[in-house]
């Protein structure tokens, strides 16, 4: 460390994590050019735990979304962004070095939170966009985000600090979770896998029925946290008025990959009276909970107002194919359903849905 006055942040990890370590010294991966000055990482520090209960697993510690050495930011309560990373991750008997793909995934974790300001909860998750680990045929292609079983939040000199555990999770219970909550799925699925702990090579918990049920029951119960949904492909087009002033309606238009969820998260918000707003590139669209359907424009959001008929006719009818359908009492409103092209990194189609 080139910080020789002040490493009073960093030294209250070391503490909290010594308390449940002892004397193991860890595999500790440094950053050789900080990032203030042009390094490619972000975080300071990873530092990797063996642990062997309650089946063996690395433990992976973050050093860097706090602050480590002097207080710098305004916010005297928390230090830094107010949170560390963890992630557990199954460890075979004679691995005995940490993968490094999971260390990158940390790094790039990281870059995500200095570039967008966006930081960590716990409850939140992260579609990943493919497999978490690159070259494997894992299942895992998203993340979610909970508090670590083990890592309490500490006081450092520079504010509280919050370790929050990443858990890899598989697309389908990605959608569970947008469909309820991260906490609730989460917890349904404890028992399969204690400590949250990652492992690569397992199957979904999308299919068992324990987790369906409590999926099921949690929904009726909670209604869907997800109030904002990243639609790739979300179009919209203006009603407007033809010669002899005949009118032709206006035409919204998703992509086939999220039409089903979509679906089941407006059912699951508007149940709760909860709007649900669709953010594209070019335009928001929020759906709102009302007894009178109604279309409303101005200049970056419309609005639609629906009641229960109307969620229920859409949720019918938003389905993975290409095809087009009209919601009568939503001022004739065409919904388009278009074909979704899946790419690999390279960007070659892959997979086509509709």
């Amino acid at each position: 460390m080139t910080h020789e006055e002040n490493t009073s942040g960093w030294d209250a990890i070391d503490q909290a994590i010594g308390e449940l370590y002892g004397e193991q010294e860890p595999h500790h991966y440094g950053t050789s050019i900080p990032y203030m000055l042009g390094g490619p990482d972000p975080l300071d520090g990873i530092s990797v735990y063996s642990a062997n209960t309650p089946m063996p697993h690395w433990h992976f510690v973050t050093y860097g979304f706090s602050e480590l050495y002097e207080k710098e930011m305004q916010d005297a309560s928390k230090s830094g962004y107010g949170f560390e990373l963890t992630f557990r991750l199954t460890r075979s008997e004679n691995e005995t070095e940490p993968p490094a793909w999971a260390l990158n995934l940390l790094q790039n974790v990281g870059r995500y939170v200095f570039n967008s300001g966006n930081i960590f909860h716990a409850g939140d998750y992260m579609d990943a966009n493919g497999p978490i680990c690159l070259e494997s045929d894992t299942l895992l292609t998203a993340l979610s985000f909970i508090e670590d079983p083990d890592l309490p939040e500490i006081s450092t000199p520079n504010g509280s600090v919050q370790f929050i555990q990443m858990v890899g999770i598989t697309g389908r219970e990605l959608e569970m979770i947008q469909t309820w909550n991260a906490r609730g799925f989460l917890s349904a699925c404890s028992s399969f896998m204690p400590k949250y702990v990652t492992d690569l090579m397992r199957n979904s918990y999308a299919d068992i029925p324990s987790v369906i049920q409590a999926v099921q029951l949690g929904i009726e119960q909670d209604g869907s946290s997800t109030a904002f949904l990243f639609i790739q492909q979300l179009g919209w087009e203006s009603p407007r008025k033809k010669m002899l002033q005949k009118t032709v309606p206006a035409k919204l238009q998703l992509g086939a990959n999220q039409a089903v969820l979509i679906g089941n998260i407006l059912r699951s918000r508007m149940s709760k009276g909860e709007s649900l707003s669709l953010i594209g590139p070019d335009v928001n669209i929020m759906f709102k909970a009302g007894e009178q359907p109604a279309l409303l424009e101005s200049d970056r959001q419309i609005t639609l107002t629906v009641n229960k008929q109307v969620v229920e006719e859409l949720a019918k009818n938003l389905r993975p194919v290409e095809w087009t359908f009209v919601i009568t009492s939503l001022d004739h409103l065409l919904v388009q359903i278009v074909k979704t092209e899946i790419k690999d990194q390279e960007g070659h189609v892959i997979k086509t849905i509709g």
